[in-house]
């Protein structure tokens, strides 16, 4: 069995004024695994990061980080962890190679140290080139993945990355993913939020979904998906059908048909049906992606 990365026992957070952010969560991170937290805007996702990041202060509940008690000594526990937040909160007439070498500063990390893997992380993210500009010289996409240098160069055993994607065009965010499949596989913790619903499927091990405050549910990408009943697909055909098709194909266009795949139907019965009717199919996708449908049925 997996050792436990980061345990949440009933942690509720109430606001004064009486608005409960979040409601008994409970949470187990395993060491080692990717772990992707969904849910919509006010879910309580920031709440529990603020928490973790010592900005907010929970009502009640009970917090272990790689083994320590967050409230006995929070001080070693935050050492475990390295957290890249929604908001840029760096000066940004500084130069970026200086913000992570001073954030290495505050744990403790030697200067020449601290150095080394400031130019090393920056360069893995792209921005080896740009170690004397300043912040305020960065695209929005290189911001964030300043960010992550930053909180990466203290070595933490756990990395919390609150929305990395957002402001990341395609082709940045497919190299960030690349980085962190690459940090994961030298055994480092990930919890991951996101609202891209294809980024969480393709890279976390596990996946928990909250809304209003309440953890409503935790596994594996394939116990989420294996929930769906059906699947809506597209069906891009070529030919002329000799007979009418079934009412469950729906035309969209002359080469492109929709229908629904019921869960335990064989996709190939679908394909052989159609080509009975004098249609060849020449590719199949899902029209929306699986697990957001699974996302949108829990918190709707």
């Amino acid at each position: 069995m997996k050792e436990i990365a980061l345990q949440i026992n009933t942690v509720s957070k109430t606001y004064k004024g009486g608005v409960e952010a979040l409601k008994d969560v409970n949470l187990e991170i395993k060491k080692g695994e990717i772990f992707g937290l969904l849910g919509p805007n006010g879910a309580g996702k920031s709440t529990l990061i603020n928490i973790l990041t010592t900005l907010t202060v929970k009502t009640s509940g009970t917090i272990q980080v790689a083994g320590v008690d967050f409230d006995g000594n929070q001080s070693e526990a935050k050492t475990h962890l390295g957290v890249v937040p929604q908001e840029f909160n760096f000066g940004i007439f500084e130069k970026i190679q200086d913000i992570v070498v001073q954030q290495a500063g505050y744990y403790g990390v030697p200067r020449d140290i601290a150095t080394d893997r400031a130019v090393h992380y920056l360069t893995k993210l792209g921005l080896g080139d740009k170690l004397q500009a300043t912040a305020m010289q960065l695209s929005g996409g290189m911001k964030r993945r300043l960010m992550i240098a930053r909180a990466l160069v203290h070595e933490p055993d756990i990395l919390i990355l609150d929305e990395p994607s957002a402001g990341v065009d395609v082709e940045l965010r497919r190299e960030m993913w690349e980085f962190i499949q690459e940090i994961h596989q030298q055994g480092r913790t990930i919890i991951l939020t996101t609202h891209y619903l294809e980024e969480a499927e393709q890279l976390c091990d596990r996946i928990g979904i909250i809304n209003k405050g309440t953890v409503l549910q935790v596994g594996t990408v394939t116990d989420l998906l294996s929930e769906l009943q059906r699947d809506r697909l597209i069906l891009d055909v070529e030919g002329t059908p000799h007979k009418t098709l079934p009412e469950r194909y729906q035309r969209i266009s002359a080469e492109r048909l929709e229908t629904d795949l019921i869960k335990g139907e064989d996709l190939w019965d679908i394909t052989t049906e159609i080509h009975n009717y004098g249609l060849k199919v020449t590719g199949i996708r899902n029209k929306t992606n699986r697990l957001e449908e699974v996302f949108l049925s829990k918190v709707q």
